[in-house]
């Protein structure tokens, strides 16, 4: 392993500080596992926009490679709205909100060796995430990891940090019909029909979990297999809805976490035959909508002091009322980071369990923000209940943390809790994804936070999904005036 780790040492991502000692020594330690394991293939990869791994799979000799010098990929991949459309004109000098990126180049992959790992329903396979950089080896400023590793420097710079946990609400049907016909093959292609494991609504019902244990055991197995550390499996409120509950972590272990999750309930689920879809409002009858709720706990990172664990008497420390003001001020701008798709904004409705709304409460589900703070207790913490299941995870943790922040930089004051969530005079969430767009272009936060170039590229990769939504006659019309007119 000697003449390896000199290899990788001397290599170029070492030389340019891409890769330092202690991801050397992980990357030396990974070779060893291979070699031990007998892994065969590595799945070397990023996530990309969408929160969607993209990447290429390497023979196991050639890793040392790969951590000497990375990987390129097409920057292609990177400009792509979800129906893997380039957006950008990259043929143009007038690409700008895509930065280095024209003429379809190369990007850098760098691998991060901690995120290894083993695939137990592939075993001779594995992966390996990578974070992005341009050929010149800059950070790309718009590159997931990257945008919430910036966050994460900004939290630490106040000697704080946040801790978070996930309650992730997702379907798992039977594949019927895989639509792999020639016709089928569109961009994005023709949607498979499925048909429900279990019938009817039953939330928590104990039989309906005895009928689902086998799934749900092979999904928790593999969980606990990745590395993730999953807290319970639960029946959810619609027919085959599922709910996984997983630890607090930091941050960037958990946006890792979410990514690897939902790929591998897919992978997982899809070599049994089944449709694992992490899509909000499925357009099946009588489906539920699926969300994403994440906790959160702001931590002194000196002394490791929950601050948001109020005193007897309070409701909520000064700390946790600066957090909740600053994600209540920012949250129609970053409700694009939040809910990224046209379909998430048919979630908020009223009386649904969801927000619709831009507001907090004590304990109560129907707030935007749940406040779970009681005196004593070292849980205490916030539960934001806004997102959809197919966010962006590294976006997503990074408004939470830029949101939280700014409200503690200019000791926002939260207003009073709601107890009637639907019925106030709150201001309302943005109702569309091009509502989303206005807010998240036109917010004087996201550009100074986030950056120009941030605004620029996920503004118009949004602009062009909801002008293919906007452009496309739905059976609504077809059936209001085709036969009125």
């Amino acid at each position: 392993m000697d003449s390896i780790h000199k290899t990788i040492t001397e290599g170029t991502l070492a030389t340019q500080n891409l890769l330092d000692s202690l991801a050397i020594e992980l990357a030396v330690d990974v070779i060893r596992q291979i070699k031990e394991q007998n892994i065969e293939t590595i799945r070397v990869l990023f996530a990309d926009q969408h929160g969607i791994l993209r990447g290429k799979t390497i023979v196991a000799s050639k890793l040392v490679s790969i951590f000497q010098s990375g990987m390129a990929a097409p920057s292609t991949l990177l400009l792509k709205d979800s129906a893997h459309k380039t957006v950008f004109p990259v043929w143009s000098t007038e690409a700008s909100a895509a930065g280095e990126l024209v003429g379809a180049c190369d990007v850098l992959m760098v691998p991060d060796p901690s995120t290894f790992r083993q695939l137990p329903w592939s075993p001779h396979s594995a992966w390996l995430m990578c974070d992005l950089h341009y050929k010149s080896g800059a950070m790309i400023p718009f590159a997931p990891r990257t945008v919430l590793k910036h966050a994460i420097e900004k939290l630490q710079a106040n000697n704080k940090a946040l801790v978070v946990g996930l309650e992730v609400e997702f379907h798992v049907f039977e594949l019927v019909e895989p639509k792999r016909e020639h016709k089928d093959a569109t961009m994005p292609g023709q949607a498979v029909l499925t048909r429900n494991l279990t019938q009817g609504y039953q939330f928590l019902t104990e039989t309906r979990y005895d009928q689902l244990e086998d799934i749900m055991d092979t999904l928790r197995r593999h969980c606990i297999e990745l590395g993730l550390p999953v807290t319970s499996m639960e029946i959810e409120m619609g027919p085959s809805q599922f709910e996984f509950t997983f630890d607090p972590m930091d941050p960037m272990t958990h946006a890792d976490n979410m990514i690897m999750f939902r790929t591998m309930v897919k992978e997982v689920c899809a070599r049994q035959g089944l449709h694992a879809t992490f899509m909000c409002c499925p357009n099946l009858e009588n489906a539920a909508a699926s969300g994403w709720h994440l906790h959160q706990s702001l931590v002194d990172s000196r002394s490791g002091v929950n601050l948001m664990m109020p005193s007897t008497g309070q409701t909520l420390t000064a700390e946790g009322g600066h957090w909740i003001a600053g994600l209540l001020e920012h949250a129609a701008a970053c409700t694009l980071l939040t809910t990224p798709t046209v379909n998430g904004y048919k979630r908020y409705r009223p009386h649904q369990l969801a927000p619709d709304r831009i507001q907090w409460g004590k304990d109560n589900r129907g707030a935007m923000i749940r406040a779970l703070m009681n005196c004593e207790d070292s849980a205490s913490r916030i539960e934001n209940r806004v997102a959809e299941p197919a966010a962006n995870p590294y976006y997503f943790f990074a408004s939470q943390i830029l949101s939280g922040l700014d409200g503690l930089n200019r000791q926002l004051v939260a207003p009073e809790p709601v107890d009637t969530p639907y019925d106030n005079a709150a201001p309302k969430l943005p109702t569309s994804l091009i509502s989303a767009v206005d807010a998240f272009e036109g917010s004087e936060f996201i550009r100074r936070e986030f950056g120009e170039a941030f605004l620029a590229y996920l503004g118009a990769i949004h602009r062009s999904e909801w002008d293919r939504y906007h452009q496309t006659v739905s059976d609504w019309e077809q059936n209001e005036y085709f036969n009125l007119y």
